[in-house]
C-alpha cells in the first residue's frame, strides 16, 4: 500500500513539475512575444521606421524603372542619384514630424507614392507613357479604363503593396499601434524643426532643379523621367498644368503662321515634288475615311498556322495602294488619331484636344470638303459623349454626325461598341441616301482593348487558329483583328452591292498601337518571322499601324516612306485640288522623307531618332563624332524641325491661334 502511494505521490509530483514546467515556458513564450512586440512598436514609432520605408521606397523606384524607361538598356546613373535624393530629402522632412504624426505621414506617403508607381508601371504597359495630371479627366471614361486593367497587370506589380499591407494586417491585429501623443522633449523639437527646415530648402532646390531639366525635353515624357526621376517628372507636370499657357512658344497668331509659312516654304523647296502625278484625281468622286481600332502593320500579310489574319485587308491594300509605314501621331487614344487625321495636328496627348481644347477653332478635313461641295458625315458605333465626339463634331462641319442612338439595328455589341458588321452594314444604307460626292469619317471598334470580342454572337466568323497563343492577351489580339478584317470583307460587298465602290475613294488606317511594346507572346510571333529583330524594329512595331488606299483608276502602288495622319488631309486637299488651311503634314505622294510623334521620336526613310539617332537597317545607334558634316547636319535639320512643327502645333491648341 504505502509503495501504491509512493508511486502515486511521485505522479502526482512528476504531473505537477510537468505543468509548472508548461507554464514556465509559456510565460516565457508570453515574454519572449510581448518583448517582440514591443520591439516593433518602438521601432515602429521611432525614426526608423520612415527610414526603412524610405529604402523600401527607393528600391520599388529602381524596380519601376526596370520595368518602364530601362527596361531594355542599363539604367542613368543621374536617375538613381536623383532618386536617392528626392526620396532622402522627403525622409528627413518626415522624421522632423512629431511621433505620432511621423508615423502616420510615413504609412500615407508610402501608399500615395507606391500606387503612384504601380498606376505609373501599368499605363506604361499600354501606352509606353507615364501618366499625366491632366488625365484625371478621363476618369469619366473610367468603366472602359476597368475593363482594360486585368490584361495589363501582372503578379509581379504586387511588390509596390506587399510592406503596406503587412503594416495594415499588423495594425489590424493590434500588433502594431500608433504611439499616443508624447511629452514635448525640447531638446529634441530644435533638432527636428532644424532638419525639417534643411530638408525643405533642399525639397525646394530639388523641384526648381527638376522642372529644370524637364524643360530640356518638353514633348518626351521618358527623357523627363530619366532626368528628372519620376518624381520630379511629376511636380513639373503638376506645375505644367497650373501655367500651361508657358508651354506654348507662340502667343499671337501672326508670329505663329510666319514660323508656319516659313516652314512649310521649307519644305516645299525640299520635298515639293511629287513621285506620282494624282493631283485632282479624286475631285467629285465619293471619299471614304475609314479609321480601323488597333490594326497594326505586322498582321498585314502575315499567317499564323497557315491561315492569312487579315485575308481582305491584304486583297484589299494589294491590289490598290498599300502604304506600308504609315505611323500614329501619339501614343494614346482614338481620338488622338483623329484629332490628328481631321486637323493635321499632333494631338494633346491623352484625349486632351477633344475633352480640353474642342472648342479652338481648327482649319478641319470636314470645311475643307465642304468647301468642295461634299456632303459631310462622320460615324462611330459608341454613344456621342465618349470622346466627347457629339461636341466636337458639331464644331466641325459635319452634316451628318451618326452616333450609336442613330443606327436602328444595335442587337450585336461587341465591347460595348456596335459590332463592325452591323455598323458598316448600316452605314452603308446612311451612305446610298447622301447627295453625292459625300465624305464619310467611319470610326471601327469590335477590335478594341481587351480584344475578348464579347458579344459577338458567332465565333466562326473569327477564321483563325491562334495555337499556343489561345487565351493570352496577344492570342485574343489576333482573333479581334481577324473579326475586324472579316467585317471589313462584308464593309466592301456592301458598298459594291450598292454601286458605291467602283467611283469611291477609300482610305483605311490603324488608329494606334494594339499591343505593348514588350509584349511577350507578340515578340515570339515577331522573332519567328524575323529571327533577327532589333529593339529599334520592335520600336517601330509598335507605332506602325496598317494602312492602305483606292484610288479608282490606280493599282498596285507601294509607298514606302514614313508617313503620318498628320499628312491625310493635304494629300486628299492635293487629289480634290482642296485648300488644306494650317496642316503641318504633307501629301504623301510627295517626297518628304520623315515623320514625328508627339512625343519628340522621329522616323525617316534610313533613321529613328528616340532620344539616340538609330540606323533603322541593323538597329545600331549612330555615333555623330563618326559621320559625315553633311550626314550629322541632315539629322540635326530632322530634330530642328520635330521641334518647330511640335511647337506650332501645341501653340495653337493652347492658345487658339487659328480663331
Amino acid at each position: 500500500m504505502k509503495k501504491e502511494n509512493i508511486i502515486k505521490n511521485n505522479k502526482k509530483k512528476d504531473i505537477k513539475e510537468e505543468s509548472e514546467s508548461s507554464k514556465a515556458i509559456v510565460d516565457k513564450k508570453t515574454i519572449t512575444k510581448e518583448k517582440i512586440k514591443d520591439m516593433a512598436n518602438k521601432f515602429f514609432n521611432s525614426i526608423g521606421f520612415p527610414i526603412i520605408i524610405g529604402v523600401l521606397l527607393f528600391l520599388k523606384t529602381i524596380f519601376f524603372y526596370q520595368n518602364t524607361i530601362s527596361i531594355r538598356e542599363a539604367m542613368d546613373k543621374d536617375t538613381v542619384l536623383g532618386t536617392i535624393a528626392f526620396l532622402a530629402t522627403v525622409i528627413c522632412m518626415i522624421c522632423a514630424l512629431p511621433n505620432r504624426g511621423r508615423t502616420i505621414i510615413t504609412i500615407i506617403v508610402d501608399i500615395l507614392l507606391s500606387v503612384l508607381l504601380f498606376a505609373d508601371n501599368v499605363y506604361h504597359t499600354y501606352s509606353s507613357s507615364v501618366l499625366s495630371i491632366a488625365q484625371i479627366m478621363n476618369l469619366q471614361y473610367g468603366e472602359e479604363i476597368m475593363d482594360t486593367l486585368p490584361m495589363l497587370i501582372q503578379a509581379k506589380e504586387m511588390i509596390y503593396f506587399i510592406d503596406i499591407l503587412l503594416i495594415i494586417v499588423l495594425l489590424c491585429t493590434k500588433f502594431l499601434k500608433i504611439q499616443k501623443k508624447a511629452k514635448i522633449n525640447w531638446k529634441k523639437k530644435v533638432a527636428k524643426v532644424t532638419v525639417g527646415i534643411i530638408a525643405i530648402v533642399l525639397f525646394l532646390k530639388i523641384d526648381v532643379d527638376f522642372i529644370d531639366k524637364t524643360k530640356e525635353d518638353p514633348f518626351n515624357k521618358d527623357m523627363q523621367v530619366k532626368k528628372s526621376t519620376i518624381y520630379g517628372y511629376h511636380i513639373s507636370d503638376i506645375e505644367s498644368a497650373i501655367n500651361i499657357k508657358k508651354q506654348a512658344k507662340y502667343t499671337t497668331k501672326e508670329e505663329l503662321l510666319a514660323e508656319y509659312e516659313d516652314l512649310k516654304e521649307n519644305y516645299d523647296e525640299k520635298y515639293g515634288k511629287t513621285n506620282y502625278d494624282l493631283q485632282g484625281f479624286a475631285k467629285g468622286k465619293n471619299v471614304i475615311i475609314l479609321q480601323l481600332e488597333s490594326i497594326q502593320n505586322f498582321v498585314i500579310n502575315t499567317e499564323i498556322n497557315g491561315k492569312e489574319i487579315t485575308p481582305n485587308l491584304n486583297k484589299f491594300i494589294n491590289e490598290n495602294i498599300n502604304i506600308s509605314n504609315m505611323f500614329m501621331q501619339s501614343y494614346s487614344s482614338t481620338a488622338d488619331s483623329e484629332f490628328s487625321t481631321v486637323t493635321s495636328l499632333y494631338p494633346m496627348e491623352n484625349g486632351m484636344s477633344y475633352s480640353r481644347y474642342y472648342t479652338d477653332t481648327y482649319d478641319d478635313i470636314f470645311t475643307m470638303f465642304k468647301n468642295e461641295g461634299y456632303t459631310t458625315s462622320y460615324m462611330h458605333g459608341n454613344y456621342g459623349f465618349f470622346w466627347n465626339r457629339e461636341n466636337v463634331y458639331k464644331r466641325f462641319d459635319v452634316e451628318n454626325i451618326e452616333l450609336k442612338d442613330s443606327f436602328a439595328d444595335t442587337s450585336e455589341n461587341i465591347m460595348g461598341y456596335l459590332s463592325d458588321e452591323l455598323l458598316y452594314t448600316q452605314a452603308v444604307e446612311k451612305l446610298k441616301n447622301y447627295n453625292m460626292p459625300f465624305v464619310s469619317y467611319i470610326v471601327s471598334a469590335s477590335s478594341h482593348t481587351s480584344f475578348s470580342l464579347e458579344g459577338l454572337q458567332d465565333r466562326s466568323k473569327v477564321s483563325i487558329d491562334v495555337g499556343k497563343y489561345k487565351n493570352t492577351f496577344f492570342g485574343n489580339y489576333l482573333e479581334a483583328v481577324n473579326y475586324a478584317d472579316y467585317a471589313f470583307g462584308v464593309f466592301i460587298d456592301e458598298l459594291k452591292e450598292a454601286n458605291l465602290y467602283d467611283d469611291t475613294v477609300i482610305l483605311l488606317f490603324g488608329d494606334h498601337n494594339g499591343i505593348d511594346m514588350y509584349n511577350e507572346e507578340m515578340l515570339d510571333f515577331l522573332q519567328e518571322k524575323n529571327p533577327d529583330l532589333t529593339d529599334t524594329d520592335i520600336k517601330l512595331n509598335y507605332i506602325r499601324v496598317a494602312c492602305g488606299m483606292k484610288i479608282p483608276g490606280i493599282k498596285n502602288i507601294n509607298i514606302e516612306k514614313p508617313v503620318s495622319k498628320l499628312d491625310i488631309k493635304p494629300t486628299f486637299a492635293y487629289l480634290i485640288n482642296g485648300d488644306a488651311g494650317v496642316s503641318l503634314g504633307t501629301n504623301i505622294f510627295g517626297r518628304k522623307d520623315f515623320i514625328c510623334l508627339n512625343n519628340e521620336r522621329i522616323v525617316t526613310s534610313r533613321y529613328y531618332y528616340d532620344e539616340k539617332w538609330y540606323q533603322i537597317k541593323d538597329g545600331t545607334e549612330i555615333n555623330l563624332e563618326e559621320i559625315s558634316q553633311d550626314e550629322r547636319e541632315l539629322l540635326e535639320d530632322y530634330y530642328k524641325n520635330m521641334r518647330r512643327e511640335l511647337d506650332i502645333s501645341i501653340s495653337i491648341s493652347i492658345n487658339n491661334l487659328l480663331r
